[in-house]
């Protein structure tokens, strides 16, 4: 079955002996075996010499392991004209982050035909990132293909290597201006982040205008925060002192006003699911997957909105959003109710409590009110900007689960 089958190309990556290796290698060339193990025994195969140290099965920590490279070097070699031969997808996007990992160059021809000829958009990134690793020689006229290419997705991962180009000062605005003109959010995202690695004296002027566009309202709010990181990193004294104006140091919400817009929700989803810092899961549920510690999120884009789910994961204790926080009330007659807040109304509150129906209790009913504090710490001390910033795109679109 395919799960043990997975299991077995785990098994050899760990053991690593010359027959596991002969194993790998059969698995990468059996056309009866399923497309995505074949996949994954040739990602086996690019990681031999130093395998990740997280099982790749089931995500326990195993241990680091160095290996000579030639074994498994001589073995892909004599089966490269054959795993070249393929058309699917999938195991063209393998071969080429398996040569790349093993920094197989001889081959480098015949990825660039593959990156020309291909018309599946991953394969044709797969190309150009497995090239850009491996120097290929003419990697200026692939970076520049990748920039033209009609998918934005290899559009996007070409503008990562921008830097790795001989642009002048002089040309380079011919290259980035347009993509603010007429790009992507995630390309001038992607390029805000070259911008702040190339040379200043080739960049100065660019972030210039950039920062004069931001006052201005010029910019998207999407691209707030790689701005203000693509100038911190330059450590350019002017520009920072520029941008200054325009950003708030304090700790309250307005600090972190440039993660409302721009998130990737991919990223969002993979930190709440698996980052063992934040430990979302633990807590909360999307979609029936989670704990049941704090309150269920999967509707909560049609409850808070962006800012107030930015308060929820910096100060989640400084209000109850609806169906998101819990009080505790004594009534004048001495009787004592805590439940979740669904609704605060002029003149009354409704609670969730222990009963089959909420409780609808006037104010003038109320003697106490507290607020009991959550027990979710402020994630702002534990999740970076971007972290927040792709978890807020998550939440904020969380409006198709039903519970």
């Amino acid at each position: 079955s395919e799960p043990l089958l997975r299991r077995a190309i785990n098994a050899s990556l760990r053991v690593g002996g010359e027959t596991e290796l002969d194993m790998l290698v059969s698995f990468a060339n059996r056309k009866s075996v399923p497309i995505k193990l074949r996949a994954e025994a040739m990602a086996a195969l690019g990681t031999w010499a130093s395998p990740s140290v997280l099982d790749r099965v089931d995500g326990r920590y195993r241990g680091e392991i160095t290996r000579n490279a030639k074994p498994v070097n001589d073995k892909v070699r004599a089966n490269l004209d054959k795993f070249l031969q393929e058309n699917n997808s999938d195991v063209l996007v393998a071969i080429a982050q398996m040569l790349g990992n093993l920094e197989i160059t001889d081959y480098n021809a015949k990825l660039d035909r593959i990156m020309v000829s291909n018309n599946v958009p991953k394969v044709r990134s797969a190309m150009l990132i497995a090239l850009s690793k491996l120097k290929y020689s003419k990697i200026e006229t692939i970076i520049k293909r990748g920039m033209e290419d009609e998918n934005q997705d290899v559009r996007t991962a070409a503008m990562g290597f921008i830097g790795e180009l001989d642009i002048s000062k002089e040309n380079l605005p011919a290259i980035i201006n347009p993509i603010f003109i007429n790009g992507s959010t995630s390309e001038q995202q992607q390029v805000l982040g070259v911008l702040g690695e190339i040379p200043l004296e080739k960049s100065k002027n660019i972030l210039d205008d950039l920062i004069d566009r931001m006052a201005a309202g010029k910019l998207s709010s999407s691209l707030t925060l790689d701005l203000i990181e693509a100038v911190d990193s330059t450590h350019s004294e002017a520009l920072i002192s520029k941008l200054k104006p325009l950003k708030t140091t304090s700790n309250t919400r307005d600090a972190y006003k440039e993660t409302l817009f721009g998130g990737n929700r991919k990223n969002g989803w993979r930190y709440f699911t698996e980052n063992s810092t934040g430990q979302c899961v633990r807590c909360h549920a999307i979609g029936g997957q989670g704990g049941t510690v704090g309150p269920s999120l999967s509707n909560i884009g049609n409850v808070l909105s962006r800012e107030q789910i930015l308060q929820a994961i910096i100060e989640p204790s400084s209000r109850l959003a609806p169906g998101f926080g819990l009080v505790s009330l004594t009534l004048v007659d001495g009787q004592n109710v805590t439940g979740t807040l669904l609704e605060e109304r002029k003149e009354e509150l409704i609670l969730q409590t222990s009963q089959a129906e909420p409780m609808e209790i006037p104010i003038s009913r109320i003697e106490k009110r507290y607020n009991i504090p959550s027990s979710m710490p402020p994630m702002g001390t534990l999740m970076s900007k971007r972290e927040i910033r792709d978890m807020i795109e998550l939440l904020a679109n969380l409006k198709e689960f039903k519970e």
